[in-house]
């Protein structure tokens, strides 16, 4: 059942937003390095680098234009924003252990993965490269490439048209309210990520997986 409360027919697909899921993505880790108070850091990332400036490199913005405007507007900062750009790999945490066990085991079980993320084009060919469990995915689809974002209708139907994925028969899991919403409205299974636990739960109802837990992936 989906979060709008109607049956599905059984899933055989499965969608996965990657960072918040399977990726430990968070800028603080950068920026507590260059912080010494905390909540300086936290005016810096509600005010300057926030996550709506951050977005618009998700959605195609090329960082160098990104960065470039942001440190006209606060000369005081250009070092730090610069920094968002430069030393972006130490804002990756690594994998989310319990998250990338279930992912191989779909995979085990014959389900076809995908992936949907909000990133920017740029920056997401080092994630790629660092994590070998992407290459699990039979596709990727990454906002910055498609210059648009979840979670707007159209990049859920670039996936769908993409690899002819039924919305009837596909499992979306997104950590972002928003995301699963605009998901279930096009007749996804929308699945809200707290934690792998629950996930495997949910997943488990839909026939997909064993509730027991499997011995935890160190991928990547």
């Amino acid at each position: 059942m989906s979060e709008r409360g109607t049956m599905h027919a059984a899933p055989d697909t499965v969608i996965f937003d990657l960072g918040g899921v399977l990726i430990d993505w968070n800028p603080r880790y950068l920026y507590r390095q260059l912080f010494d108070d905390e909540q300086a850091m936290e005016r810096f990332l509600a005010e300057v680098c926030h996550s709506r400036w951050n977005e618009q490199q998700d959605a195609g913005r090329p960082w160098d234009e990104a960065i470039r405007q942001l440190s006209a507007e606060f000369p005081e900062h250009a070092a730090r924003i610069a920094a968002y750009r430069t030393r972006w790999d130490e804002m990756l945490s690594g994998p989310i252990h319990d998250s990338v066990a279930i992912l191989h085991e779909l995979r085990e079980r014959g389900v076809r993965l995908y992936a949907l993320t909000n990133w920017s084009n740029e920056t997401f060919p080092l994630a790629y490269e660092r994590y070998a469990f992407l290459h699990v995915f039979e596709g990727i689809v990454v906002s910055g490439a498609e210059r648009m974002i979840k979670p707007d209708p159209a990049i859920f139907h670039v996936l769908l048209n993409r690899y002819g994925v039924d919305p009837e028969r596909a499992v979306f899991i997104d950590d972002a309210p928003r995301n699963v919403a605009a998901a279930a409205k096009l007749g996804l299974h929308a699945l809200h990520f707290r934690d792998a636990t629950a996930l495997r739960a949910e997943l488990a109802a839909l026939g997909l997986l064993d509730a027991a837990s499997r011995e935890t992936y160190q991928d990547g």
